[in-house]
């Protein structure tokens, strides 16, 4: 154990040149640099956010009974976002193994089948297979409330952010987050921003198996990891300056998603149409100009000059130029797909619609005319695809 750990923790790809652990163990009196056991902080506080995120969302105000009242669903209240009343199937040993084991949607030969096994008929086997599915799908109520979380966080790690960069040297000339490298000392408002991003995205990857389920289960999870662990990376061999304006970047545009989601939600279309689309001017500004003009060429170049590579520095600036790529191919698909979705006039539906469609939602698909193929009010859907490539990959 001790010589994979030795193996883990090489100064030779960690630090600079002729720096050692050693050397930054025992700073002078009053400052401290960072520490991987900084991070141990990080877990307990996860799990505090999680719980403050399950009163935030879930508590409803009901006066006769002495609840209180949480901020998302009061908010939902106010907007007649209702938590809706979800037509149960009946319980049924055989069909619920067929639904939990087989297919949620059976097809003309299983539904024979299941007629004849049952003694039913196929347009009630039908009808209970459409009431099970509907059980899982989450109301718009839930969704409400959820985005209303991420954009209560989001909106306030930017705001905190922001003020903290506001006040520092390297905000306004980059060079500063490499000057004196790897000797740079963590401040207290440095420490809070970065242990508060890697908390919330340990939270998110605690609370996956909680949310609405989504088809892209596998492909968020994978995302949160690789987040904390850049995050993490990032912290412990001190790139925490560059670090701050790495996530500052991000978080630009990712309360307003939110914000959009929350006013599609609460069926205020042009706002959401409006939100959109200052999100979308918003990502493309920060993803495709800010950050490859003021942070990579930082990271790469400047950095280069003063400190000079070393086999971490690599390993930063790779992930961080892939990093790029994937904001290049997002941006290209949210630009395709919403210039489609204004061309039919309308910007916003639901986000990542087929996968977290509310049972409501599929009520009233079914009294749409035969002759409206989109859906009500013939909104195809393209926003929804871009807005949940933006929400997957907004992050680091």
């Amino acid at each position: 154990m001790a010589s994979l750990s030795a193996w883990f923790w090489n100064e030779r790809f960690w630090l600079p040149h002729n720096v050692t652990w050693a050397d930054l163990a025992d700073p002078a009196p009053g400052v401290e640099y960072p520490k991987a056991g900084h991070l141990i902080t990080v877990f307990p506080l996860a799990l505090g956010i999680f719980a403050v995120r399950i009163l935030f969302e879930r508590f409803v105000f009901a006066a006769h009974v002495g609840c209180f009242s949480f901020i998302a669903s009061t908010c939902a209240h106010r907007l007649h976002i209702q938590a809706g009343v979800v037509r149960r199937a009946q319980p049924n040993t055989v069909l619920e193994k067929v639904f939990t084991s087989i297919t949620k949607n059976p097809d003309s030969r299983h539904l024979d089948g299941l007629s004849k096994q049952l003694d039913w008929e196929v347009r009630k086997v039908q009808r209970w297979f459409r009431d099970r599915r509907n059980q899982d799908k989450p109301s718009t109520h839930t969704k409400f409330c959820e985005s209303m979380w991420r954009f209560t966080f989001y909106l306030c790690i930017f705001i905190y952010g922001f003020r903290f960069l506001w006040q520092s040297p390297w905000l306004w000339d980059t060079r500063h987050c490499w000057y004196g490298y790897p000797y740079q000392v963590i401040t207290p408002g440095l420490y809070r921003y970065y242990v508060a991003e890697l908390a919330f995205y340990w939270s998110l990857m605690f609370s996956q198996f909680t949310d609405i389920k989504r088809k892209d289960f596998l492909i968020m999870f994978i995302h949160h990891l690789v987040t904390v662990g850049l995050i993490s990376f990032s912290y412990v061999n001190n790139m925490a300056r560059v670090g701050t304006l790495v996530m500052c970047v991000h978080d630009t545009s990712d309360f307003l998603l939110e914000a959009a989601k929350l006013a599609n939600y609460a069926k205020y279309q042009r706002l959401c149409d409006f939100l959109f689309i200052v999100f979308s001017v918003v990502f493309f500004i920060t993803r495709l100009v800010i950050y490859p003009v003021w942070v990579l060429n930082s990271t790469m170049f400047e950095s280069w000059e003063i400190v000079g590579p070393f086999p971490s520095w690599w390993f930063f600036n790779i992930s961080l130029v892939v990093l790029q790529v994937l904001h290049i191919i997002w941006s290209y698909l949210i630009a395709r797909i919403a210039v489609k979705a204004i061309l039919h006039g309308k910007v916003c539906n639901d986000v990542r619609s087929d996968i977290e469609s509310s049972s409501e939602e599929e009520a009233n698909k079914t009294k749409t005319s035969p002759y409206s193929p989109k859906g009500e009010n013939g909104v195809n859907g393209h926003c929804a695809a871009a807005k949940a490539r933006a929400q997957n990959h907004s992050s680091w």
